[in-house]
């Protein structure tokens, strides 16, 4: 198989390279959601998708447009997604994402007080224009602040959402 240039992006047999960014935080001295992160770009790599994965801070909002999918991940904070986060989703609100797809997750305490991330960050993507790709990823963590840790397997069901993610990408 063979890669063919053409300015500014590269096909595959006829067909795009499918362009994915990932934007996080990450607060725990474990950093917990980065880890959550890297695995859902790990996988979607060995699928053939090009990834970008990049702390909330290092991102530039004009950038989003040039990927085909935005996923977006927050460990939850008072029943919500970081201030950071939300600050990053807002600076796009000047942009129209009709026809683009997202996806979402968080990290969280396994508990019915703990609140979700994912849910506002889901609603806010979809405000913005964008199509829900797959149903997002809630993983836990368990352990006191500032050190919680990810409850086993929870890497395991990133990579599944990274899977069902590049399936739903094709």
């Amino acid at each position: 198989m063979g890669f063919i240039y053409s300015g500014s992006e590269f096909t595959h047999v006829g067909r795009c390279v499918l362009k994915v960014l990932i934007v996080y935080d990450s607060v725990s001295v474990n950093k917990n959601t980065e880890k959550v992160a890297e695995t859902i770009r790990d996988t979607l790599m060995a699928k053939g998708i090009e990834v970008q994965s990049s702390y909330v801070e290092d991102v530039d909002a004009s950038t989003v447009k040039g990927y085909d999918c935005l996923v977006v991940g927050s460990p939850t904070h008072g029943w919500m997604e970081t201030p950071l986060i939300k600050k990053f989703l807002d600076s796009l609100r000047t942009e129209s994402f009709a026809g683009k797809k997202a996806a979402a997750f968080d990290t969280r305490i396994k508990s019915r007080l703990s609140g979700s991330a994912l849910d506002g960050i889901e609603k806010r993507l979809k405000q913005l224009g964008f199509k829900i790709a797959v149903q997002g990823l809630a993983t836990y963590v368990e352990g006191k602040e500032p050190n919680p840790v990810l409850v086993d397997g929870e890497l395991d069901k990133a990579k599944k959402f990274a899977e069902d993610l590049a399936k739903a990408l094709h």
